[in-house]
């Protein structure tokens, strides 16, 4: 499958600090803004472009190589694309994968989603390392440095923006998607033991949620009612779930204070696991805070300890909010942690039978090191 890849649209990502990064477009055509981030993972940009954790940002791939194997439905992890922009340094000229059905450029195009090829991605990187994620406008039909950078300094901050709600489904529905995959061997049906209870019900909040891990949920025997973001507690509660989900997705925590008041409500009256920005609404609903980090952690690769065993997992990573452990109440402990910044990966609230990772567990893309989580949740389950 070879692609049709105009060479001479020229194409300029700018950043808010006045940086200007030129390359070459493909995708849709047109101007776009977001928070410029960089992603570490050497596979799975598709399932990158489809997680709504991206909301509002354009994602810059370290990989140099981008595009060899096309996209296929089977890997989304959502309806549709999130990213607001998507920067490589080499996209491919051909997809020759046999899972392929579409190319990576007829794939953005269809989504309306712009992108930029031939970018300097190491020195793009090395200075948001260096300076921090930055607001940013891309163009492949206007490339005009003043008016880009204009546009990235007029564009939306993320810190105190309340993205979750934009992402969310706008009504409860069961998840009846599919559970056994070939692409995916760690959501096969299995017997599992310990106290899980086949059927167990479990209300999910849809923050943003991937289908990854409602795969995941589902291969554990249990029902998966999904509910908006902005569901109140006594909403959940009425529909008597056995456990309560708060799922991954974009934006700063702290300004999804409805969500915060409904788990707080919830704490001590059913089981809750919490993933990513779930994590962080269970941290504030816990009495702690959260603060924005320099540059996050975005990739298949970082390194975590478990503090019960000491273990070191690879996990996969897409947060640019962290807790502060140093605001948490006595009671809450912090079981996980970072090995390259010390950030704060999980925490439990053991008498409210609560607990939640920073990281992605249900590994889409990603390392299974974690994939036990879901199964220390459905033992909560069954201690309730």
């Amino acid at each position: 499958m070879a692609l049709g890849i105009n060479k001479t649209k020229t194409a300029l990502l700018a950043l808010e600090d006045g940086t200007l990064w030129p390359g070459l477009g493909f995708g849709a055509e047109g101007d776009t803004t977001g928070e410029v981030v960089f992603n570490t993972a050497m596979t799975g940009y598709q399932e990158v472009l489809t997680d709504p954790s991206y909301h509002g940002q354009i994602v810059v791939m370290t990989v140099p190589h981008v595009g060899n194997v096309g996209t296929n439905p089977e890997d989304e992890e959502s309806r549709r694309i999130w990213v607001a922009g998507f920067a490589v340094r080499d996209l491919s000229p051909t997809v020759s994968n046999y899972r392929a059905q579409c190319a990576l450029d007829d794939y953005l195009k269809s989504h309306g989603v712009v992108g930029i090829s031939g970018v300097s991605t190491r020195a793009l990187v090395k200075h948001i390392r260096t300076y921090g994620a930055k607001r940013a406008a891309l163009s492949s039909t206007d490339p005009t440095p003043e008016r880009l950078i204009e546009m990235a300094r007029n564009s939306r901050d993320m810190k105190g923006a309340d993205l979750a709600r934009e992402v969310s489904c706008e009504e409860n529905y069961h998840w009846a998607g599919e559970i056994d995959s070939q692409w995916y061997p760690e959501t096969r049906l299995q017997a599992h033991t310990g106290s899980t209870r086949v059927g167990a019900h479990i209300v999910a909040y849809d923050f943003g949620i991937k289908h990854n891990i409602l795969r995941l949920l589902s291969a554990r025997g249990c029902r998966v009612t999904v509910v908006p973001a902005t569901t109140p507690a006594c909403d959940v509660l009425a529909l008597k779930p056995d456990g309560v989900f708060l799922s991954n997705g974009p934006g700063d925590p702290a300004a999804c204070t409805y969500a915060i008041e409904a788990t707080r409500e919830m704490l001590g009256k059913v089981p809750i696991f919490g993933i990513c920005l779930g994590h962080q609404i269970l941290g504030l609903a816990l009495g702690g805070a959260t603060y924005k980090m320099k540059f996050g952690h975005r990739g298949g690769n970082q390194p975590v300890r478990f503090a019960d065993t000491n273990a070191v997992e690879i996990s996969s990573h897409n947060h640019g909010f962290a807790v502060d452990a140093s605001t948490l109440p006595e009671e809450v402990e912090v079981t996980h942690v970072n090995l390259n910044d010390g950030c704060v990966e999980g925490l439990r609230a053991r008498s409210l039978n609560a607990f939640g990772v920073q990281y992605h567990p249900e590994a889409s893309p990603g390392p299974h090191d974690a994939s036990y989580l879901f199964d220390e949740f459905m033992r909560a389950i069954g201690a309730q």
